[in-house]
């Protein structure tokens, strides 16, 4: 992989682009917007166990949320595709919210069926922010070396949702109490998704015009079908490293290292998007995919010597890097692959593949939490899983001939 020397004025600082109109407002809003994502699972636990509540309860409807939430990416991407953003997004976040505020007043301990309910209706609720903003970039952003540096930024930055998001709600829980987390969580969705949904290119984003008879396209190519197969590998290594971290802090009877480890995952995913998107690379986005697969099954490695916290911390820095090439160029390919009348549609289901890759990921390390080495080795498993399925397939090598973009806002 080569660096492109050309000084185009378009390609080089971040300033630039987040100086671009609508660059930051709608990443800031998106950011802002998807921090339930990262609080509500935690408050939610912090709720039940407060009321007296088990933690196995706890652990139960933040897992209803999540898993709602992933599942309904997919429709509601669709619906997007169909309806617009505002239409969409608009109501998804004040149904979340409004599930959120009433989640205390239920009593989860006290009616664990209602709970439940109002839990996963939240969840379904869950506006799809992060595909909504991948979707808008073409028409923000037209240039394609701009779009890539805002691409990676994006990418690189979703992680830090999953530090500053339990981090807040431990605060407010500590100093407070968790019902106050939670409106503090509702409060956050909404300004986020309002801020996003009222800058004009949102507002005035449709997705391209069908052509001929009306239909929507085929979706699921052979490629996206096996890029998503991939990115499931990708998910389950990530799914895995949490419940390894959490063996680790039980292993050295250190607590922090529950925390530590995954805040190193994701600072490595940051400074890697940061670094990635400050330049311009000409290798092909499939030949990039493949070096991100690479590095990431290399990252992971080092776990399996067992290595004692510090090098554990360092080690899981490197899979974190290159994190946010993969999910930068399948991104990339997806939007090639896909009809252009459903790439929201498709970006949510590569959203949804990461996701369920993370839970079936955790609950398989669950089930390994008593063999050390085998759980060490899982996310290398993983993530060679991931590169295998890349290698064979390559999926992006041959594009299809695109349509019409979504159209540009006014």
């Amino acid at each position: 992989m080569t660096l492109t020397d050309s000084p185009s004025p378009a390609r080089r600082t971040y300033g630039a682009v987040l100086g671009s109109p609508y660059v930051a407002r709608l990443l800031g809003g998106t950011l802002i917007g998807r921090l339930p994502n990262a609080m509500a699972p935690v408050a939610i636990v912090l709720l039940v166990t407060a009321d007296g509540g088990t933690l196995a309860f706890g652990g139960l409807l933040s897992a209803l949320y999540g898993l709602a939430s992933a599942l309904s990416q997919p429709v509601k991407g669709r619906l997007m595709d169909r309806h617009g953003q505002t239409r969409v997004s608009g109501p998804a976040a004040v149904l979340n919210s409004a599930a959120l505020l009433a989640l205390p007043a239920t009593g989860a301990t006290g009616s664990p069926a209602l709970a439940a309910t109002v839990v996963v209706l939240g969840g379904l609720a869950a506006p799809p922010l992060e595909a909504g903003l991948r979707a808008l970039w073409p028409s923000v952003l037209p240039d394609p070396v701009r779009r890539h540096t805002a691409l990676a930024l994006d990418t690189g930055t979703q992680g830090l949702l999953y530090i500053a998001g339990p981090l807040l709600v431990a605060a407010l829980t500590t100093a407070h109490n968790p019902a106050l987390a939670l409106i503090v969580t509702a409060a956050l969705g909404l300004a986020g998704t309002a801020l996003v949904l009222t800058a004009p290119p949102s507002r005035t984003w449709q997705p391209a015009p069908t052509q001929g008879g009306g239909t929507s396209g085929r979706l699921f190519s052979t490629g996206l079908l096996t890029l998503f197969a991939a990115l499931v590998g990708v998910g389950v290594a990530i799914g895995g490293m949490n419940v390894w971290s959490i063996a680790m802090a039980e292993r050295h009877d250190t607590d922090l290292l529950s925390g530590l480890l995954p805040a190193a995952f994701s600072t490595g995913s940051f400074l890697g998007g940061l670094l990635y998107g400050h330049r311009t690379w000409n290798s092909k986005p499939t030949r990039q995919l493949l070096t991100g697969a690479g590095g990431f099954l290399l990252g992971w490695l080092p776990l399996l010597t067992l290595p004692a916290p510090y090098p554990a911390t360092a080690a899981v820095f490197v899979p974190g890097a290159f994190l946010t090439l993969i999910v930068a160029r399948a991104f990339t390919i997806t939007d090639t692959l896909a009809p252009p009348t459903r790439t929201t549609e498709a970006y949510a289901w590569l959203i949804l593949s990461i996701g369920v890759g993370q839970a079936a990921g955790t609950a398989l390390a669950g089930r390994l939490a008593d063999h050390p080495h085998t759980l060490a080795a899982l996310p290398a498993a993983a993530g060679a899983f991931a590169l295998v399925v890349l290698l064979l397939a390559r999926p992006g090598r041959t594009p299809v001939q695109r349509g019409r973009r979504h159209r540009q806002h006014a």
